[in-house]
């Protein structure tokens, strides 16, 4: 009998596995025509902008124009521009040189700016869950009261003010009134704190409702009340029973918010004149930097579907009903 509870067990491990597998596969396969789908609009709509890469240069000679565009292939029809970066980005993750930054590459310019990006986003991250779920944990616990009503109406203050507010306030406050921090730099340790705040108290309201949501809907089901009836309450009802299905939804949404921390770092970083990915995305946007916004934008495409993908894994993880 017990031979055949560890086969028993064993085969649904290795099954276990093999499904997780083929979900992998699977979702890696599925995002490969929405990458070449992004990467096909940002090439052509970057490139329907009016002026060009060289336009807001000093005045340049139709000479050394037309030397330029030869020398970084912008002579060329849209068809062969497209086939040729294409290629280039499939067979040998080259994402091109820089059009504004003179003997710079765009894979050598991410690679300095991508660290920062996600260190912020990290920081920012942990903000959120280290205070939108216990906040949302306290809400549904006491609901309908005022450990409910006050930290839900300051989350809805937090998603509906924009980081462009927030980041101004929290400079205004910390900065000018209190002198505590810098108001712009990223030199020391100080200078995470007042983009980090920015960053990730929008996305921790967010996470506050959420897991108010999932644990009001968890303590409402038969198993926790037969968990209750068997004597099982409190904070070890909370954290052994209806804390990990009440963070389904906050796991679903955390996958496209880290890789939108990134996207939405674009506005922190110039605000706090941050050296991460949105410094380079806005510069590459206001100088038509074709190659940079092409690089930025693929960067956060395949950042969200990765972000997405461990979600999903997570997800399974914690309800494998859901797989």
């Amino acid at each position: 009998m017990l031979d055949y509870l560890l086969l028993w067990n064993t085969g649904c491990s290795f099954y276990c596995i093999g499904n997780l597998l083929r979900r992998t596969v699977s979702r890696i396969l599925q995002s490969i025509p929405v990458l070449l789908a992004v990467f096909t609009l940002t090439f052509f709509m970057v490139r329907a902008a009016p002026g060009g890469p060289f336009g807001t240069e000093k005045r340049l000679s139709e000479q050394q124009l037309e030397r330029l565009n030869a020398h970084y292939g912008l002579d060329k029809s849209l068809g062969e521009q497209y086939l040729t970066t294409l290629s280039n980005i499939v067979l040998k993750a080259d994402l091109g040189p820089s059009f504004r930054y003179e003997g710079q590459s765009v894979n050598g310019m991410i690679a300095g700016a991508l660290p920062v990006s996600l260190e912020l986003g990290l920081w920012a991250m942990l903000i959120a869950i280290c205070t939108g779920i216990p906040l949302g944990v306290l809400a549904a616990v006491k609901r309908n009261t005022w450990l409910d009503i006050v930290p839900m109406g300051w989350s809805m203050i937090g998603i509906c003010l924009p980081n462009f507010v927030i980041g101004p306030l929290l400079v205004m406050v910390f900065s000018i009134w209190l002198g505590w921090f810098n108001p712009t730099g990223w030199y020391s340790a100080a200078d995470r704190v007042l983009p980090s705040l920015t960053l990730g108290l929008s996305y921790a309201a967010i996470v506050a409702r959420l897991t108010r949501a999932g644990v009001v809907e968890v303590l409402a089901m038969d198993y926790i009340r037969a968990a209750r009836a068997k004597g099982i309450d409190g904070i070890r009802l909370i954290f052994t029973h209806a804390l990990r299905g009440g963070l389904l939804p906050v796991v679903a949404y955390l996958g496209p918010a880290f890789a939108g921390v990134l996207t939405g770092s674009f506005v922190v970083e110039t605000i706090f004149n941050v050296p991460g990915l949105g410094q380079l995305f806005v510069r590459g946007a206001l100088g038509l930097d074709f190659t940079m916004v092409q690089g930025t934008v693929l960067l956060y495409a395949a950042m969200v579907v990765l972000m997405n993908l461990i979600a999903d894994l997570l997800q399974s993880w914690l309800n494998p009903q859901a797989a």
